[in-house]
């Protein structure tokens, strides 16, 4: 399975349904959605998709919000972090600027080299930098698929689940639907 992971909308609607459509060329069956969705026009396009979010340090939730979120057929998430199995792996999304988040990624660089328990994610998801980065600590891998707003770049990545293949793609406002995808190298 091919999930599309995209992050930090920051409320422009228009992009994240470039990415979206972006991703789904690049093969994605599902979609996380790391944080800093920026509002219901955002949410309108996470509408309908196989998709699964967390909110962002500027995401404004309230009850309001969250209505809107389940009149859409989405389910607003409850904590942090979001745990998804799929695959038979273990998946968490953060935003990336929680105390949780600070504390998993330290204890991963500290304790990178011992054995990870069964209960432990494959994957950890973040957002909040505006940077693409993909880092591994033993068997965890950390991804940030960059931003879709204030970034060098506006990026998007796929991460094929069973083969444990990331990429990270780019996308271009001026670019038609129908150009070929452009991969993306982080620094």
């Amino acid at each position: 399975m091919i999930l599309g992971i995209l992050s930090d909308s920051h409320g422009q609607h228009e992009r994240t349904a470039r990415a979206i459509r972006l991703l789904q060329q690049c093969g994605a069956e599902a979609f996380v959605h790391c944080g800093d969705i920026g509002g219901e026009q955002v949410l309108d396009q996470l509408a309908g998709l196989r998709v699964r979010f967390v909110w962002g340090n500027t995401d404004v939730v309230d009850a309001s919000i969250v209505r809107y979120a389940r009149s859409l057929g989405l389910t607003p998430p409850e904590g942090t972090p979001l745990r998804i199995e799929s695959a038979s792996r273990i998946i968490e999304v953060f935003h990336g600027h929680e105390p949780e988040f600070a504390r998993l990624t330290r204890r991963l660089t500290r304790d990178a080299s011992s054995a990870t328990p069964a209960s432990s994610p494959r994957y950890v998801l973040y957002g909040h930098t505006h940077y693409a980065a993909d880092a591994r600590f033993g068997a965890v891998r950390v991804i940030n698929p960059g931003a879709l707003h204030r970034a060098r770049a506006y990026t998007v990545a796929t991460l094929e689940l069973t083969g444990d293949t990331l990429r990270f793609w780019q996308v271009d406002d001026a670019a038609p639907d129908t150009a070929r995808p452009q991969p993306y190298q982080p620094r």
